[in-house]
């Protein structure tokens, strides 16, 4: 029997708990995030090669990640025996020395919970016939909160600088009242939100510089 699509997340909802074993023992997952932010990404099958390339990426940045408050901790429709042999080919091709736990997702409950199941393409199946996982990407706050979503077809490799450079700015968003324009980048000039007048702007950031009377820059001091 199919089983049915979960209910919309969107921004801004919680993110569902659930309970599941990974490669580093059973979490339960609003626990393992506890007062961090956290990063759920998935993938279709173990031993495959572009989830190979990025779950050696994202080892290799998970220094980064903590340093920000940010735990990593992915999925795979594989079980844990499966997850830990696969992890000693992603060390070995990488480089890498990855410690974050892998979610064990064979039946899909957790790809289904979060909506991670490629809808379009119906040939995407293993050999039981069900729905692979596509390759998503959650981006959770410490109050449990979905902040981000990406999905990637299963031809495309996703870019770890930009899951990295999302976190820093919703981290700075959050932190200074401010919004970040295209390609910002941390030391990058901010956005004034329109509802902050300039005057209320100038006292809390000091020098701003105005291109439309909507659009309105300022550098936060370090």
């Amino acid at each position: 029997m199919a089983q049915e699509r979960a209910a919309p997340l969107r921004l801004g909802s919680t993110a569902p708990d659930f309970e599941a074993d990974t490669s580093n023992g059973p979490v339960k997952f609003h626990d393992f995030i506890g007062d961090s932010w956290a990063i759920l990404f998935s993938h279709p099958d173990d031993f495959t090669p572009v989830c190979t390339t990025e779950l050696g990426a994202f080892a290799k940045l998970e220094p980064e990640f903590a340093a920000r408050n940010v735990k990593l901790i992915g999925l795979s429709a594989n079980g844990t025996e499966s997850h830990k042999a696969w992890i000693k080919d992603i060390d070995e091709v990488n480089g890498s020395k990855l410690t974050f736990p892998i979610i064990a997702d064979p039946s899909r409950k957790i790809a289904h919970l979060y909506d991670m199941v490629d809808y379009q393409d119906t040939t995407n199946v293993d050999e039981k016939g069900i729905a692979f996982t596509i390759r998503s990407v959650f981006i959770i706050d410490p109050a449990k909160k979905i902040r981000l979503i990406m999905a990637y077809p299963a031809s495309t490799g996703r870019n770890t600088a930009e899951v990295l450079r999302v976190v820093d700015a919703l981290q700075t968003t959050d932190k200074h009242g401010v919004t970040c324009p295209i390609n910002w980048l941390p030391g990058d000039d901010v956005i004034i939100p329109p509802p902050v007048s300039t005057e209320d702007a100038k006292k809390k950031f000091g020098d701003i510089r105005e291109v439309k009377p909507y659009l309105r820059f300022t550098t936060l001091k370090q």
